[in-house]
């Protein structure tokens, strides 16, 4: 690591203007949150492998920002050189900079790297002290990282239309009707998700995400894509021609942008047909997302630059549960497939994890002689350990991959499983590694976060479970988590309300012994897509006012943190539908969730003398539910254990 940042600073001294500060961001070109092996260059300059930071890189020092989910596993992975600076509690990094680099720095950064809202949050700050922030004439990171990963050519596939539920031609009609509306002529779309939901297509470009390393331009005639040509088969290739989409190389997006800019970006397409009016085609303007790399938006005048959020982000969180007939009234409002299967994904996921945790407890009463999901009392592990045998949390995270590879339409896990066992559960993203994670113990907490990627849909699920005698205090804590769940799942509220609005229901309980933690509560998610989804959320932090809309998705996930001890979360994934509630104050409209996730909550681990009559109601109909619908998935003895998990709480 010395030597890294012994490279870089003499790559950021011989930089013309020399650098006083190189920032690395953790996004990719698009801006993403998780990257392939080759995007990685925050990890590599700094030694932290958690998805979200920022490191910055001045003469003498190097620091690393990053937020709360990840200070354990910032302070476990940073090298003495490097100073763990914490979001929400240590100045920000631009606060840093024009407060502390001297007059006139020159701060380097990969502008393909940020984005155009952060810059321009960045450049009014720095000005202040005539600070400016330079574009790298190439990637200083790229240049001292000598075993890069190369980049991968994994092949594109069609989603088909029985999974994706719309056409790409419905897609572009629609997309184009937004461009007329705004009266811009044209879009670059540089989120991945955004590109390959348009086209419906996926790939394997990202681990755990189906996307393709792609952008694309739309103009109110043409569709371009951008991408490595070597990805696609003929067939593929022939889809795209069949929907009128050009292919052209990836890197030909940033001398097409300059092209779209001057009006020049043509195609045999490119014609006043279609219903385009003249005034449409000559219309200067050109949207652009504010989390646009700002590479290409700085190929373009400000002045015709549409700044405002994608009109994809929207329609794709969306998945609606109607009609085509009634669908068919409203843009961008077609796609009952997806929430269906979103729904049956779920289904056989749930079985999945409830099959796994089935097969825990037997083994951990075998091997450790543990008293078991249902019974209370200590154990030890010498009592009774058989031999070799042991569980690590990656050996059975493993098993819970093969429950779920081998249920119908199963293309891989949606994100590295969470496996952590005791003080490892208190790190909130914490990543098990072979080589170095913990066995599994009776006596302590078992919190598992994970989540799978089907053809039809992408989950996201959390439980935390005991298998030894959990202490009065760890079953407060999961009870008051528990309640928060349950205050979050069940809440009413009227449309336009936003997800930063309802965040506090899910802390109220924790609130009341004293309690928090430093996540937010819930994130939409994809359709065999990121299993991090926006535009909308459920979060502390404020500026996330995308009101929550019916047919979204999202998940209710608060947790508790004991640094040392243990850690717990709940997850849900929910689907807001449209609520029938006595009065309608002011015809607002109401709007309630609808769980889809199914497998047990542990019994063993709620005091229900904290819960409420209309709390053990729900927990015991929920119950009910999962019997009801996994049953059908499972053998026998996996359906005698889901009964016994699920026998009514009394008061």
């Amino acid at each position: 690591m010395a030597d890294t940042l012994t490279a870089l600073r003499s790559l950021m001294a011989s930089h013309s203007p020399p650098l006083d500060a190189l920032l690395v961001p953790s996004e990719d070109y698009h801006q993403s949150e998780y990257v392939s092996a080759r995007d990685k260059r925050r990890a590599f300059v700094s030694g932290f492998t958690g998805s979200a930071g920022l490191a910055l890189v001045t003469k003498n020092e190097a620091l690393l920002w990053t937020d709360g989910r990840y200070f354990l596993q910032a302070e476990q992975q940073l090298s003495d050189q490097w100073r763990l600076m914490r979001m929400g509690e240590d100045p920000s990094v631009d606060i840093w900079i024009s407060t502390t680099l001297p007059e006139g720095s020159a701060i380097g950064i990969d502008f393909w790297c940020i984005s155009v809202e952060t810059a321009q949050k960045w450049k009014p700050l720095f000005a202040k002290k005539q600070q400016n922030l330079v574009p790298t004439t190439r990637n200083l990171v790229d240049e001292v990282w000598k075993d890069q990963p190369q980049a991968e050519i994994n092949p594109v596939h069609v989603h088909p239309l029985k999974f994706s539920g719309r056409s790409v031609s419905d897609k572009l009609k629609d997309l184009r009707d937004s461009l007329k509306k705004e009266k811009a002529r044209g879009i670059i779309i540089t989120s991945l998700d955004e590109v390959v939901w348009l086209f419906n297509v996926r790939g394997s470009d990202v681990s755990y995400s189906p996307v393709v390393h792609a952008f694309a331009v739309v103009t109110t005639n043409s569709a371009f894509f951008y991408v490595d040509k070597r990805k696609l088969s003929s067939e593929v290739k022939s889809y795209l021609e069949e929907n009128k989409v050009i292919v052209k190389d990836y890197s030909a997006v940033s001398s097409d942008v300059a092209l779209l800019a001057s009006n020049q970006l043509t195609s045999a397409n490119d014609t006043l047909s279609n219903g385009a009016s003249g005034a449409e085609v000559n219309s200067h303007k050109i949207w652009v997302d504010p989390r646009c790399c700002y590479s290409l938006y700085s190929r373009l005048n400000p002045d015709q630059v549409l700044l405002q959020p994608s009109p994809l982000a929207l329609p794709k969180s969306l998945k609606p549960r109607v009609s085509l007939e009634a669908a068919s009234l409203s843009i961008w409002n077609e796609n009952p497939v997806e929430m269906e299967g979103l729904k049956n994904a779920h289904i056989r996921d749930g079985a999945a994890v409830v099959q796994y945790f089935a097969w825990l407890d037997k083994q951990m009463q075998e091997i450790y002689g543990a008293s078991g999901y249902f019974k209370e009392s200590e154990s030890q592990k010498s009592k009774k350990h058989l031999g070799d045998a042991k569980l690590t949390e990656v050996s059975v995270s493993d098993k819970l991959e093969e429950f779920r590879a081998a249920k119908e339409h199963f293309r891989g896990l949606s994100f590295p499983t969470i496996s952590s066992v005791g003080p490892n559960g208190a790190i909130i993203h914490y990543g098990p590694k072979a080589e170095t994670c913990a066995e599994l113990d009776p006596n302590s907490m078992y919190l598992c976060d994970s989540g799978a990627q089907y053809l039809d849909g992408t989950t996201d699920i959390t439980r935390t479970v005991h298998f030894g005698k959990p202490s009065e205090h760890e079953k407060r804590c999961y009870t008051a988590v528990l309640k928060g769940h349950f205050a979050l799942g069940n809440a009413r509220f009227p449309n336009g309300t936003t997800g930063h609005a309802l965040d506090v229901l899910a802390r109220v309980p924790l609130w009341s012994y004293g309690l928090d933690y430093r996540h937010g509560t819930g994130h939409g998610i994809g359709s065999y897509l990121n299993v991090h989804e926006g535009p909308h959320s459920i979060s502390f932090r404020p500026g996330l006012n995308v009101p929550l809309q019916a047919s979204m998705t999202v998940t209710d996930e608060p947790g508790y943190y004991e640094d040392g001890k243990f850690g717990i979360r709940l997850e849900n994934v929910l689907i807001i539908k449209e609520a029938a509630t006595q009065f309608n104050y002011a015809n607002k409209g109401y709007l309630e969730f609808e769980h889809i996730t199914w497998a047990p909550y542990q019994t063993k681990l709620i005091d229900v003398s904290l819960l409420l009559p209309e709390e053990i109601k729900w927990v015991n109909s929920y119950h009910m539910k999962c019997r009801e619908i996994l049953a059908p998935y499972l053998n026998e003895s996996e359906k005698a254990w889901l009964h016994q998990a699920t026998e009514p709480i009394a008061a």
